[in-house]
Protein backbone atom coordinates (compact mmCIF):
# COMPACT_ATOMS: atom_id res chain seq x y z
CA UNK A 1 0.00 0.00 0.00
CA UNK A 2 0.93 3.52 -0.49
CA UNK A 3 0.92 5.93 1.70
CA UNK A 4 2.19 8.76 -0.56
CA UNK A 5 0.17 12.22 -0.17
CA UNK A 6 -1.01 13.35 -3.39
CA UNK A 7 0.33 16.48 -5.25
CA UNK A 8 -3.40 17.63 -5.99
CA UNK A 9 -4.28 18.19 -2.11
CA UNK A 10 -2.06 21.75 -2.51
CA UNK A 11 -4.33 22.48 -5.04
CA UNK A 12 -6.52 25.99 -4.07
CA UNK A 13 -9.81 24.63 -1.73
CA UNK A 14 -8.62 20.70 -1.43
CA UNK A 15 -9.48 18.90 1.64
CA UNK A 16 -8.33 15.92 2.45
CA UNK A 17 -10.81 12.95 2.75
CA UNK A 18 -11.55 10.73 5.69
CA UNK A 19 -10.45 7.56 5.89
CA UNK A 20 -10.52 5.22 4.23
CA UNK A 21 -10.27 7.93 1.82
CA UNK A 22 -7.06 10.01 3.66
CA UNK A 23 -4.36 11.48 1.26
CA UNK A 24 -6.74 12.62 -1.91
CA UNK A 25 -9.36 15.64 -1.55
CA UNK A 26 -12.44 14.65 -0.17
CA UNK A 27 -13.46 18.38 -2.22
CA UNK A 28 -12.09 21.40 -3.59
CA UNK A 29 -14.65 23.76 -2.64
CA UNK A 30 -17.69 23.39 -4.36
CA UNK A 31 -19.69 20.08 -3.48
CA UNK A 32 -22.67 20.03 -5.60
CA UNK A 33 -20.96 21.88 -8.73
CA UNK A 34 -17.89 19.64 -8.48
CA UNK A 35 -20.93 16.77 -8.86
CA UNK A 36 -22.41 18.40 -11.67
CA UNK A 37 -19.19 18.88 -13.73
CA UNK A 38 -17.89 15.24 -13.02
CA UNK A 39 -21.28 13.96 -14.50
CA UNK A 40 -21.12 15.86 -17.28
CA UNK A 41 -18.04 14.83 -18.44
CA UNK A 42 -15.84 17.43 -17.35
CA UNK A 43 -13.67 16.68 -14.72
CA UNK A 44 -11.67 13.86 -13.08
CA UNK A 45 -11.29 12.56 -9.54
CA UNK A 46 -7.91 11.55 -7.92
CA UNK A 47 -7.90 8.14 -6.35
CA UNK A 48 -4.35 7.66 -6.32
CA UNK A 49 -5.31 5.80 -2.33
CA UNK A 50 -6.04 2.94 -4.40
CA UNK A 51 -3.25 0.22 -4.28
CA UNK A 52 -2.18 -0.85 -7.62
CA UNK A 53 -0.74 -4.09 -8.47
CA UNK A 54 1.19 -5.38 -11.60
CA UNK A 55 0.26 -8.84 -12.59
CA UNK A 56 2.80 -9.85 -15.29
CA UNK A 57 4.06 -12.92 -16.84
CA UNK A 58 3.01 -15.73 -19.92
CA UNK A 59 0.52 -16.85 -17.75
CA UNK A 60 -0.99 -14.07 -15.77
CA UNK A 61 -4.20 -14.10 -17.74
CA UNK A 62 -4.71 -17.70 -17.77
CA UNK A 63 -4.07 -17.51 -13.75
CA UNK A 64 -6.19 -14.90 -12.76
CA UNK A 65 -9.11 -17.23 -15.13
CA UNK A 66 -8.40 -20.17 -12.58
CA UNK A 67 -8.66 -18.11 -9.09
CA UNK A 68 -11.30 -15.28 -9.91
CA UNK A 69 -15.02 -14.97 -10.65
CA UNK A 70 -13.89 -13.46 -13.91
CA UNK A 71 -13.62 -14.91 -17.49
CA UNK A 72 -9.92 -13.36 -18.07
CA UNK A 73 -8.58 -16.23 -20.28
CA UNK A 74 -8.13 -14.37 -23.64
CA UNK A 75 -9.10 -10.87 -21.89
CA UNK A 76 -8.77 -8.53 -24.82
CA UNK A 77 -5.76 -6.18 -25.03
CA UNK A 78 -7.28 -2.18 -23.21
CA UNK A 79 -10.48 -3.76 -22.28
CA UNK A 80 -11.44 -2.55 -18.52
CA UNK A 81 -12.70 -5.88 -16.02
CA UNK A 82 -13.83 -6.54 -12.77
CA UNK A 83 -13.22 -9.68 -10.86
CA UNK A 84 -13.55 -11.23 -7.34
CA UNK A 85 -11.82 -13.99 -4.92
CA UNK A 86 -14.41 -15.61 -2.73
CA UNK A 87 -13.96 -17.95 -0.01
CA UNK A 88 -14.84 -21.65 -0.34
CA UNK A 89 -18.53 -20.44 1.05
CA UNK A 90 -18.91 -17.62 -2.06
CA UNK A 91 -17.50 -14.73 0.90
CA UNK A 92 -16.16 -12.51 -0.91
CA UNK A 93 -12.71 -12.01 0.47
CA UNK A 94 -11.13 -9.76 -2.96
CA UNK A 95 -12.18 -7.05 -5.02
CA UNK A 96 -10.65 -5.75 -7.45
CA UNK A 97 -10.70 -3.72 -11.40
CA UNK A 98 -8.50 -3.69 -13.97
CA UNK A 99 -7.18 -3.92 -17.70
CA UNK A 100 -4.73 -5.58 -19.38
CA UNK A 101 -2.19 -4.02 -21.34
CA UNK A 102 -0.22 -7.38 -24.16
CA UNK A 103 2.29 -7.54 -21.07
CA UNK A 104 1.00 -6.55 -17.37
CA UNK A 105 -2.60 -6.71 -16.11
CA UNK A 106 -3.01 -3.16 -13.57
CA UNK A 107 -4.79 -4.10 -10.88
CA UNK A 108 -6.21 -1.45 -8.74
CA UNK A 109 -7.93 -2.24 -5.13
CA UNK A 110 -9.51 -0.33 -2.10
CA UNK A 111 -6.98 1.65 -0.23
CA UNK A 112 -4.76 -1.04 1.92
CA UNK A 113 -6.31 -4.33 0.56
CA UNK A 114 -3.12 -4.02 -1.93
CA UNK A 115 -1.20 -5.86 0.66
CA UNK A 116 -3.71 -8.96 1.48
CA UNK A 117 -4.27 -9.74 -2.43
CA UNK A 118 -0.50 -9.27 -3.38
CA UNK A 119 -0.04 -11.72 -0.77
CA UNK A 120 -2.76 -14.34 -1.83
CA UNK A 121 -2.15 -13.80 -5.52
CA UNK A 122 1.35 -14.70 -5.03
CA UNK A 123 0.28 -17.90 -3.28
CA UNK A 124 -1.50 -18.99 -5.82
CA UNK A 125 1.37 -18.87 -8.46
CA UNK A 126 2.54 -22.49 -8.17
CA UNK A 127 4.47 -23.25 -11.39
CA UNK A 128 3.15 -20.89 -13.51
CA UNK A 129 5.06 -17.92 -15.31
CA UNK A 130 3.45 -14.87 -13.33
CA UNK A 131 5.10 -12.08 -11.43
CA UNK A 132 2.89 -10.38 -8.43
CA UNK A 133 4.07 -6.76 -7.53
CA UNK A 134 2.42 -3.77 -5.45
CA UNK A 135 3.39 -0.35 -7.48
CA UNK A 136 1.33 1.62 -5.63
CA UNK A 137 4.14 4.28 -5.23
CA UNK A 138 4.72 4.46 -9.14
CA UNK A 139 1.60 4.14 -9.99
CA UNK A 140 -1.71 5.72 -9.70
CA UNK A 141 -5.75 6.06 -10.26
CA UNK A 142 -8.14 8.52 -11.53
CA UNK A 143 -11.44 8.31 -11.72
CA UNK A 144 -13.16 9.37 -15.09
CA UNK A 145 -16.72 10.44 -16.10
CA UNK A 146 -19.38 7.16 -16.16
CA UNK A 147 -17.23 6.05 -13.14
CA UNK A 148 -14.68 4.40 -14.91
CA UNK A 149 -10.93 4.42 -13.61
CA UNK A 150 -7.60 4.76 -15.45
CA UNK A 151 -3.99 3.46 -14.11
CA UNK A 152 -1.42 6.50 -14.35
CA UNK A 153 2.17 6.62 -13.75
CA UNK A 154 2.06 8.38 -10.35
CA UNK A 155 4.35 11.17 -11.60
CA UNK A 156 2.18 12.65 -14.03
CA UNK A 157 -0.39 12.98 -11.07
CA UNK A 158 0.16 16.53 -10.99
CA UNK A 159 -0.30 17.06 -15.51
CA UNK A 160 -3.26 15.09 -15.08
CA UNK A 161 -5.87 18.36 -14.76
CA UNK A 162 -4.01 19.81 -18.37
CA UNK A 163 -5.24 16.26 -19.49
CA UNK A 164 -8.46 15.11 -18.09
CA UNK A 165 -9.87 18.62 -16.40
CA UNK A 166 -9.62 20.10 -13.59
CA UNK A 167 -9.96 17.49 -10.48
CA UNK A 168 -13.05 17.11 -8.39
CA UNK A 169 -13.24 15.38 -5.11
CA UNK A 170 -13.99 12.37 -3.60
CA UNK A 171 -17.05 13.02 -2.11
CA UNK A 172 -18.53 13.74 -5.90
CA UNK A 173 -17.60 10.32 -6.91
CA UNK A 174 -19.05 8.02 -3.92
CA UNK A 175 -22.23 10.48 -4.76
CA UNK A 176 -22.41 9.47 -7.96
CA UNK A 177 -21.47 5.59 -6.94
CA UNK A 178 -24.05 5.51 -4.66
CA UNK A 179 -26.73 6.90 -6.79
CA UNK A 180 -25.53 3.92 -9.72
CA UNK A 181 -25.77 1.23 -6.76
CA UNK A 182 -22.18 0.27 -7.46
CA UNK A 183 -21.32 -1.49 -4.04
CA UNK A 184 -18.15 -0.57 -2.21
CA UNK A 185 -15.65 -3.72 -0.96
CA UNK A 186 -15.52 -3.04 2.62
CA UNK A 187 -18.07 -0.41 2.97
CA UNK A 188 -21.08 -1.33 1.69
CA UNK A 189 -20.25 -5.68 2.22
CA UNK A 190 -19.43 -7.50 5.14
CA UNK A 191 -17.40 -10.73 6.01
CA UNK A 192 -20.15 -12.48 5.17
CA UNK A 193 -21.02 -10.91 1.65
CA UNK A 194 -21.79 -13.03 -1.03
CA UNK A 195 -21.63 -11.51 -4.93
CA UNK A 196 -25.67 -12.12 -5.41
CA UNK A 197 -26.56 -10.10 -2.56
CA UNK A 198 -25.09 -6.79 -3.62
CA UNK A 199 -25.31 -6.49 -7.31
CA UNK A 200 -22.01 -7.81 -8.83
CA UNK A 201 -23.22 -10.39 -10.85
CA UNK A 202 -22.73 -10.03 -13.82
CA UNK A 203 -20.15 -6.92 -13.88
CA UNK A 204 -17.14 -8.38 -11.73
CA UNK A 205 -18.75 -12.58 -12.00
CA UNK A 206 -19.17 -14.98 -14.97
CA UNK A 207 -21.29 -17.18 -14.74
CA UNK A 208 -20.30 -19.23 -17.33
CA UNK A 209 -16.71 -20.13 -17.26
CA UNK A 210 -15.36 -23.15 -14.92
CA UNK A 211 -14.23 -24.10 -11.53
CA UNK A 212 -13.60 -21.46 -9.00
CA UNK A 213 -13.43 -21.30 -5.19
CA UNK A 214 -16.98 -20.58 -4.03
CA UNK A 215 -18.37 -20.94 -7.31
CA UNK A 216 -20.80 -23.15 -5.85
CA UNK A 217 -22.35 -20.91 -3.68
CA UNK A 218 -22.73 -18.58 -6.20
CA UNK A 219 -24.38 -20.66 -9.17
CA UNK A 220 -26.86 -22.14 -6.27
CA UNK A 221 -28.17 -18.54 -5.13
CA UNK A 222 -28.31 -17.56 -8.85
CA UNK A 223 -30.42 -20.68 -10.02
CA UNK A 224 -32.35 -20.34 -6.96
CA UNK A 225 -32.46 -16.83 -6.42
CA UNK A 226 -33.57 -14.81 -3.59
CA UNK A 227 -29.95 -14.28 -1.43
CA UNK A 228 -30.09 -14.22 2.07
CA UNK A 229 -29.83 -10.36 2.00
CA UNK A 230 -30.26 -7.59 -1.00
CA UNK A 231 -28.31 -4.01 -1.38
CA UNK A 232 -30.60 -0.63 -1.68
CA UNK A 233 -30.28 2.54 -1.77
CA UNK A 234 -31.62 4.47 0.87
CA UNK A 235 -33.65 8.35 0.17
CA UNK A 236 -32.92 9.36 3.31
CA UNK A 237 -35.24 12.41 5.28
CA UNK A 238 -33.52 15.45 3.63
CA UNK A 239 -34.95 17.50 6.78
CA UNK A 240 -32.03 15.23 9.43
CA UNK A 241 -29.25 17.27 8.87
CA UNK A 242 -26.63 14.77 9.23
CA UNK A 243 -25.79 11.45 7.69
CA UNK A 244 -26.26 8.19 8.64
CA UNK A 245 -22.79 6.60 10.14
CA UNK A 246 -21.09 3.85 8.47
CA UNK A 247 -22.48 0.52 9.68
CA UNK A 248 -25.27 1.89 11.97
CA UNK A 249 -28.30 -0.35 12.34
CA UNK A 250 -31.11 0.17 9.58
CA UNK A 251 -34.51 -1.03 11.56
CA UNK A 252 -37.75 -2.52 10.45
CA UNK A 253 -40.76 -1.96 13.20
CA UNK A 254 -37.57 -1.92 15.91
CA UNK A 255 -36.52 -4.25 14.70
CA UNK A 256 -32.18 -4.55 13.22
CA UNK A 257 -32.75 -5.92 9.49
CA UNK A 258 -29.47 -4.43 8.29
CA UNK A 259 -26.88 -1.93 8.48
CA UNK A 260 -25.77 1.63 6.29
CA UNK A 261 -22.56 1.18 3.89
CA UNK A 262 -21.95 4.46 2.22
CA UNK A 263 -23.87 7.55 2.24
CA UNK A 264 -23.56 11.07 0.35
CA UNK A 265 -25.52 13.94 -0.37
CA UNK A 266 -26.30 14.01 -4.54
CA UNK A 267 -26.83 17.12 -5.78
CA UNK A 268 -30.34 16.11 -7.56
CA UNK A 269 -31.10 13.06 -5.17
CA UNK A 270 -30.50 14.81 -1.86
CA UNK A 271 -28.68 12.22 0.86
CA UNK A 272 -28.60 8.86 0.14
CA UNK A 273 -26.88 5.74 1.60
CA UNK A 274 -26.64 1.67 0.51
CA UNK A 275 -27.68 -0.41 2.73
CA UNK A 276 -27.65 -4.77 2.96
CA UNK A 277 -30.88 -5.36 4.52
CA UNK A 278 -32.44 -8.78 4.72
CA UNK A 279 -34.05 -10.31 1.33
CA UNK A 280 -37.56 -10.35 3.30
CA UNK A 281 -37.62 -6.82 3.86
CA UNK A 282 -40.66 -5.35 2.05
CA UNK A 283 -39.28 -2.94 -0.43
CA UNK A 284 -42.30 -0.25 -0.01
CA UNK A 285 -41.07 -0.58 3.67
CA UNK A 286 -40.01 2.82 5.39
CA UNK A 287 -36.98 2.12 7.58
CA UNK A 288 -34.69 3.55 9.90
CA UNK A 289 -31.12 3.98 9.07
CA UNK A 290 -29.14 4.77 12.32
CA UNK A 291 -32.40 7.22 13.36
CA UNK A 292 -33.23 8.87 10.07
CA UNK A 293 -36.17 7.91 8.19
CA UNK A 294 -35.09 6.11 4.83
CA UNK A 295 -37.31 4.99 1.50
CA UNK A 296 -36.09 2.37 -0.39
CA UNK A 297 -34.65 2.09 -3.90
CA UNK A 298 -34.27 -1.37 -5.39
CA UNK A 299 -30.36 -2.52 -6.65
CA UNK A 300 -31.03 -6.19 -5.81
CA UNK A 301 -34.28 -7.77 -7.17
CA UNK A 302 -35.29 -9.53 -4.13
CA UNK A 303 -36.86 -12.23 -5.84
CA UNK A 304 -34.68 -13.18 -8.62
CA UNK A 305 -31.02 -14.72 -9.14
CA UNK A 306 -29.79 -11.87 -11.86
CA UNK A 307 -29.68 -9.37 -10.23
CA UNK A 308 -29.28 -5.62 -12.67
CA UNK A 309 -30.08 -2.30 -11.17
CA UNK A 310 -31.92 -0.44 -13.45
CA UNK A 311 -30.18 2.71 -14.48
CA UNK A 312 -31.32 5.76 -13.37
CA UNK A 313 -32.80 8.06 -16.33
CA UNK A 314 -30.89 11.71 -14.85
Amino acid sequence: MSDLRSPLLDLHGAVEGDPPDTGVAAHYGSISAEQRRLEAGEAFVDLSHRDVLAISGADRLTYLHSITTQHLAGLATGTPTEALILSPQGRVEHAFSGVDDGETFWAHTEPGAGVALAQFLDSMRFMMRVEVRDVSADKAVVGLPGLRMEVVDRATLGEQPARLGDPVGTWAWEALRIAAGVPRLGLDTDDKTIPNEVGWIPSAVHLDKGCYRGQETVARVHTLGRPPRRLVMLHLDGSVDRLPAHGSDVLLDDKRVGFVGSAARHHELGPIALALVKRNVDPAATLLADGVAAGQEVVVDPEVGLHVRPVLDR
